[in-house]
């Protein structure tokens, strides 16, 4: 029986999260360590025994409370969002190496049902580059049992607000062993409340992760109750079908309950964890290179068949529709006239979402212009502004902190509202601010706006090429914060890409800071291709999404070390910084 001790990590909005530390018992040549993640309604107490189950004794044991569960705070089966669950996650991932000096590459994660979920998600969103990932009875897909269970509770939700549902599971319904049915009865920690907010997040990630799953590169084992009365099975193999890890199993346990790794004869797949964590680690860690992703991979697929005129004369039909629509809606509303005039992907539309202001010429138009600005994607956007603003922020109170000049760069800025919004908040301004943009308009709107918020002593706006290396690389003044926000989104192309890292590298010192953005999911893309015009001369906006691997590879490629991200609820937009190493290109 190994020793337990407790301590708390603050998480990303401050909130101390209460975790159970196991240290290994046995010497080895590097610390390595286990990661595990319990299932929802319980607490890090309720897998406390695969710590000696397991039977690893040179390894670091971690296992958190997840918020709102457990000694952790929040309202009991609550948190503002899912996502947030999953960012507490790569919280604790950073405090493991911080704080007890364990390498990335020496982690592994076992993860059971909810927690399963809130592991593979951080996998696909966060690529943390983690050793092997264990999924137990990943509830991807919950048996609700009522028809129409999830519209119902999104319209009752919509009406209400957020309210909770108790669980209908009872501990016969988790496992056999009669010992953990009356341990799961006795808790006081376990709460059956579940929020309609965290249900209805948990139903919509796990539907990206799953649809998704071939971004994840991790070695991943799949571990599946055969007769599970709580979760659905087929999203559980179409995720193991999707995924794109070498090294991959998929082992079905017959007659086995929900709570797999807490079931009666629980023997069978803690050995098989056990035996795939220790080939993981006896075998280098293998990442893919992604570079050619834009010319080889299924984003490139997915983009091709965007692409092509639509054949099916029905889905012809229905997209000739919504366009007539989208005309229509732009007599009226300001926003869909905007995007019609001058893309929806321009910097006027950029700006106009930003905003978030709907106008149009009736009370109807101003109604449909609500509603455009509510989509998914714009809201994505915002969201993306926000990380962006709260990121940028923090990189130049760092750098001033340290003394340094700061000179800013946007290489993009459309007409730069959220930088020149951001310095507005700091008391102490920084030393520069060049904003660029293609676009003889964005330039024009963009140092009104410098007027406008009292910024032209410091902030110039001129025309520029973001993909030429040359230009970039001869900057004025050498940006100590280089910006590159919504513009590699809208480029499948990754040489376009190299070229624009490569001059911004050429251009900085050591230590200085490149805040990127990246869109490694939307749920819109078919529609965005069929009905909506790039800023291209009117041609069809097809996008084509980079995994946040392959974008991140573009970056380290040119000189520059990733050291932390943000990321919308949807899972749409991320925004990272990044720090220019030693070593040139």
């Amino acid at each position: 029986m190994r020793t337990e001790t407790t301590a708390h990590f603050i998480s990303h909005d401050g909130e101390s999260i209460f975790y159970r530390h196991w240290a290994a018992t046995e010497p080895s040549t590097e610390k390595k360590a286990i990661m595990l993640f319990h299932r929802g309604h319980e607490h890090s107490g309720r897998i406390a025994h695969l710590v000696d189950e397991l039977d690893l004794p040179d390894y670091d044991f971690f296992a958190w409370d997840a918020r709102g569960c457990g000694q952790s705070p929040g309202a009991r089966g609550d948190a503002p969002n899912f996502g947030w669950m999953v960012h507490d996650a790569e919280m604790l991932f950073q405090h493991i190496q911080s704080t007890h000096n364990i390498k990335a590459e020496n982690i592994a994660v076992i993860a059971q049902s909810v927690g399963a979920v809130i592991a593979a998600t951080w996998a696909h969103d966060y690529v943390p580059k983690i050793r092997a990932l264990v999924l137990a009875s990943p509830a991807f897909k919950v048996k609700l049992y009522v028809p129409f269970a999830i519209p119902g509770l999104r319209l009752m939700y919509n009406i209400r607000g957020n309210f909770f549902v108790n669980s209908y599971v009872k501990s016969n319904y988790l496992t056999h062993d009669e010992v953990r049915q009356e341990s799961f009865n006795a808790d006081p920690l376990v709460e059956r409340p579940i929020s309609t907010k965290i249900l209805l997040d948990l139903f919509d990630t796990s539907k990206r992760i799953v649809a998704d799953a071939a971004s994840i590169h991790v070695p991943t084992q799949l571990l599946i109750s055969g007769s599970d009365w709580v979760v659905k099975r087929k999203p559980q193999t179409t995720f193991f079908k999707n995924l794109s890890s070498k090294t991959k199993e998929m082992h079905i346990l017959k007659g086995f309950y929900h709570d797999t790794l807490g079931e009666k004869y629980r023997n069978i797949p803690i050995h098989k964890a056990r035996t795939f964590i220790e080939k993981a680690f006896s075998q280098p860690i293998e990442t893919p290179n992604l570079i050619d992703a834009d010319k080889i991979g299924y984003t490139a697929e997915e983009s091709k068949k965007l692409a092509k005129p639509e054949r099916n004369i029905f889905k012809k039909m229905y997209w000739a529709f919504t366009k007539k629509g989208l005309c229509f809606a732009s007599r009226t509303s300001d926003g869909v006239k905007l995007g019609i005039e001058t893309g929806f992907d321009s910097g006027s539309t950029l700006d106009y979402v930003y905003r978030n202001q709907p106008t149009g010429l009736t009370a109807f138009g101003r109604f449909l212009d609500f509603k455009y600005l509510d989509a998914i994607g714009w809201r994505g956007i915002r969201q993306r502004k926000v990380n962006l603003e709260k990121i940028l922020k923090s990189a130049i109170e760092t750098q001033q902190a340290d003394k340094k000049d700061v000179h800013i760069v946007d290489v993009a800025a459309g007409h730069g509202r959220y930088i020149l919004e951001t310095v507005n908040q700091l008391p102490k301004k920084p030393k520069s601010i060049l904003l660029r943009d293609y676009s003889e308009l964005n330039v024009e709107k963009g140092t009104d706006l410098i007027a406008q918020k009292g910024l032209t002593k410091i902030a110039t706006f001129e025309r520029g090429n973001a993909f030429s290396e040359e230009e970039l690389s001869n900057l004025a003044t050498k940006p100590t914060i280089a910006i590159v926000s919504g513009l590699y989104e809208l480029f499948g192309e990754n040489h376009l890409l190299q070229s624009s890292l490569k001059g911004l590298a050429n251009s900085m010192e050591e230590g200085n800071y490149l805040i990127y953005t990246n869109q490694p999911w939307h749920p819109q893309l078919e529609y965005i291709a069929r009905a909506l015009t790039s800023h291209r001369e009117g041609q069809q906006w097809v996008m084509r999404r980079r995994t946040q691997l392959e974008m991140d590879q573009l970056v380290e490629e040119a000189g520059f070390t990733k050291q932390n991200m943000l990321i919308d609820e949807w899972g749409i937009f991320t925004v990272s910084i990044a720090v220019r190493n030693g070593q040139k290109q």
